[in-house]
């Protein structure tokens, strides 16, 4: 339990440290945070530091956030909901891959390096430490904040291009000046033209937002429109953080994560104590298979999500999809809760 209070209260602080340093940043300093406790996993020799450990060890959970906003905003709208969904899906299998290496390594430990299980136990977190370090380092030195550069500089490209247009042509025109960088000077009323009106009519400056069509047909002017974010007030932020809408995606997410969290934290424990003749390995390999689930599941659920929303145009579909899981996931947890384990096992 202490892992899960400290993976909340790191995703509830990573949020607004993402607003303000980045994701990329965040995501970096948590891994490293958490590589520190996870090698030091070895050092450990009374129960109280095996909880403190645990609690520490359990900041690696709270990169979760910084991801899904780092890629959010490195792909469009229409598919941001199946590229979050691979990340997260691929990040989660690591609970699954968790349960076939520490065990391999330990056995590798033993029985070819001949140490004794009390050591080799402390000797396999270094594993873990170097595959996080590793990711940490080549997130730190190879990667960038956003798509146009630094996070701190990525206002001045929504500046930019709010101030710009573009001809069917490619040509880019400054709307403050109307000066086309690829072409002869025009103005800005040549915004809301087609080209041949310009022609019949010149440019009597019409209003540089005065259109009616959502598209603009051949031959006319097409502008950059990109999506710019308001740091929200104090207020305002709280408002919305204990909205209605909040609360209708938060509550299914504590509901579905939370128990994905909670059931591979003690799967394999679980199933060693009902199926005792499988031993470590094998119980530990069976216990893998949930988090490997997330291979699939959650990039088929965000496929799911986008081709609902192209094909309905409704957030509705979205809102049944989420209901029918979770009523399946609830029944699937039923069926086990009913289920004599222990008894099967002997």
């Amino acid at each position: 339990m202490v892992a899960f209070l400290s993976c909340f209260l790191v995703r509830f602080v990573a949020g607004p440290l993402c607003d303000r340093f980045g994701p990329r940043l965040v995501f970096v300093g948590l891994l490293l945070a958490g590589s520190l406790p996870t090698v030091m996993a070895g050092l450990v020799t009374t129960p109280q530091g095996l909880i403190a450990l645990r609690f520490f060890v359990g900041i690696l959970g709270g990169t979760f956030v910084p991801c899904q906003v780092w890629c959010t905003g490195f792909f469009d709208k229409k598919i941001v909901g199946t590229a979050n969904a691979l990340a997260g899906g691929w990040g989660n299998s690591g609970g699954g891959i968790t349960y076939f290496l520490m065990p391999a390594v330990f056995d590798s430990l033993v029985s070819a390096q001949g140490l004794t299980p009390h050591k080799a136990w402390r000797v396999t977190y270094v594993i873990p430490f170097v595959i996080i370090v590793s990711v940490a380092l080549g997130m730190l030195f190879f990667c960038e904040d956003t798509p146009t550069g630094p996070w701190a500089d990525r206002h001045l490209w929504a500046e930019k291009t709010a101030n710009t247009q573009t001809t069917p042509g490619g040509k880019v025109i400054d709307l403050r000046s109307g000066v086309s960088s690829s072409g002869p000077s025009t103005t800005p009323s040549l915004y809301n033209m087609g080209l041949d009106d310009v022609e019949k009519k010149g440019a009597q400056s019409p209003h540089i937002f005065d259109r009616d069509d959502p598209a603009p047909a051949m031959g006319q002017f097409t502008t950059i429109s990109p999506d710019t974010v308001v740091a929200p007030t104090r207020k305002e932020a709280l408002s919305v953080a204990f909205s209605l809408s909040t609360f209708a995606v938060a509550v299914p997410y504590a509901c579905s994560f939370g128990s994905e969290l909670a059931i591979n934290s003690i799967l394999g424990t679980y199933y060693e104590k009902n199926f005792p003749h499988m031993g470590q390995t094998k119980t530990g390999q069976w216990a893998a298979m949930f988090g490997l689930l997330n291979v699939v599941c959650r990039p088929v659920g965000g496929l799911l999500g986008d081709f609902l929303y192209r094909s309905t145009g409704s957030l509705w579909s979205k809102k049944l999809l989420l209901t029918s899981l979770g009523l399946l996931m609830g029944a699937f947890e039923l069926a086990i809760g009913f289920t004599d384990s222990w008894w099967q096992g002997h």
